[in-house]
């Protein structure tokens, strides 16, 4: 099974849509392995935005995601990174679609609600910067055989 990391990002816990978020994944069928609520520091930010760095927008990047609280999460399932993606909607969510979260949801790129890993390799890198192993929970669970073939 594959895992993505998701961050419900400051203005999605501002705002109160933590509940809808979650919701929408458990309801898809999607297990969540792990989630806690937590701040990111700088460093933590960097590492994760690594892949930005020397982009003209980084440094927001780093500042908006460590501005205020956010949830973390770990779901787990089969093809997972490609479910989450098309739950989550595009980037800039004048591009999402409507019954994304971003299309549902959110009017800017720059408060966008939600971060899912975009690959299966991101998603295990992702994973392991903000969850030690002991933090997951994996493993079957009654229902799965009523989600997957």
């Amino acid at each position: 099974m594959e895992q993505s990391l998701i961050i419900l990002k400051p203005d999605a816990v501002q705002r109160g849509l933590v509940g809808p978020i979650i919701s929408r994944l458990e309801q898809r069928g999607l297990k969540i392995a792990g989630m806690k609520l937590m701040r990111i520091d700088e460093s933590l930010a960097r590492r994760h935005y690594g892949v930005h760095e020397g982009k003209p927008f980084f440094a927001s990047l780093v500042e908006y995601i460590t501005s205020g609280p956010v949830i973390t999460m770990v779901v787990s399932g089969k093809d997972v990174v490609s479910t989450v993606r098309t739950m989550v909607g595009a980037t800039n969510p004048t591009q999402a679609v409507p019954g994304t979260i971003r299309g549902d949801f959110a009017l800017e790129i720059g408060r966008n609600l939600i971060h899912a890993s975009d690959s299966p390799e991101n998603g295990k890198q992702e994973v392991s910067l903000f969850f030690s192993d002991k933090e997951l929970v994996l493993g079957e669970r009654s229902l799965d055989s009523w989600i997957y073939e």
